[in-house]
């Protein structure tokens, strides 16, 4: 199915169950991912209780697990809501924020990966190049690397933890080891809104609970926030216009939308 029309059967599928999506994430987003979560149409439910967490996780259609703000009580949300979810069968979708910048950063990514099986890792290039072990530069969360160069780390670290793995960036490279997606689309207005990155991880999460093809999840996740984003820079004077309408066009996304905002590239 072309991924215009396969994309928004998924996204009616996810509007007609509003699956709950579990976020663990960091304390700069949550109100962001949240707003965007609803206006997708899925249940979101947000917590950094380790105990709360796991009780939340193995109830859930999918989780998003976030480590932008490595605080002990956070860390120990993530690693419980993840062992919930894996011991439930529920899909985790991880981002690993600024992965490779500090050792905290490493120590804390590494033990995710840990835990047990992912659904899929969302992160720019520089973090996936950290977690596959290249010797990646970022500042602070912000990527130093063009997505495409992390095609190859993408490739090998999908196939080293048996998940899918997407690069984004303004071309966003999807991968499961041997398949391979490049979606095109978005708007430079993106990167000045905090939490976009964070709302395409849950985007992907939300996709996973009612996808059981993690890559054609992840492929729904990210052609929804590149169309989105591409329709919402359309007539946005700044990043508080952009957002704003960011919202309202996820809300009312259909095919034709999608379809004018990602594209897929061989």
């Amino acid at each position: 199915m072309e991924l215009a029309a396969a994309t928004f059967d998924s996204l009616v599928r996810l509007r007609e169950t509003a699956p709950l999506v579990v976020n663990v994430t960091n304390n700069v987003v949550t109100n962001t991912t949240a707003n965007a979560l609803l206006a997708l149409g899925a249940s979101p439910a947000m917590t950094h209780h380790p105990a709360d967490a796991a009780e939340l996780a193995a109830m859930a259609g999918a989780v998003a697990l976030n480590m932008g703000t490595p605080g002990e009580e956070n860390i120990k949300a993530l690693l419980a809501a993840a062992r919930a979810a894996q011991a439930a069968g529920v899909p985790v979708v991880f981002d690993p924020v600024a992965a490779g910048v500090t050792s905290r950063r490493r120590e804390v990514a590494k033990a995710v990966l840990e835990t047990g099986p992912l659904a899929a890792i969302r992160g720019n290039a520089s973090e996936i190049l950290a977690l596959a072990g290249t010797d990646a530069k970022a500042k602070g969360a912000d990527s130093r690397h063009d997505s495409l160069a992390a095609a190859d780390a993408a490739a090998a670290l999908a196939a080293r933890l048996k998940c899918v793995v997407c690069a984004s960036g303004a071309v966003d490279v999807i991968t499961d080891g041997k398949r391979r997606v490049l979606l095109h689309g978005g708007h430079a207005m993106m990167p000045k809104v905090t939490g976009l990155g964070c709302t395409a991880t849950a985007f992907v999460a939300a996709f996973a609970a009612v996808v059981p093809d993690r890559l054609g999840a992840t492929v729904g996740g990210m052609a929804v926030m590149s169309a989105a984003g591409y329709l919402a820079g359309a007539g946005a004077a700044g990043p508080g216009s952009f957002f704003t309408r960011f919202l309202d066009v996820v809300y009312a996304l259909d095919a034709a939308g999608i379809a004018a905002g990602a594209r897929e590239a061989s």
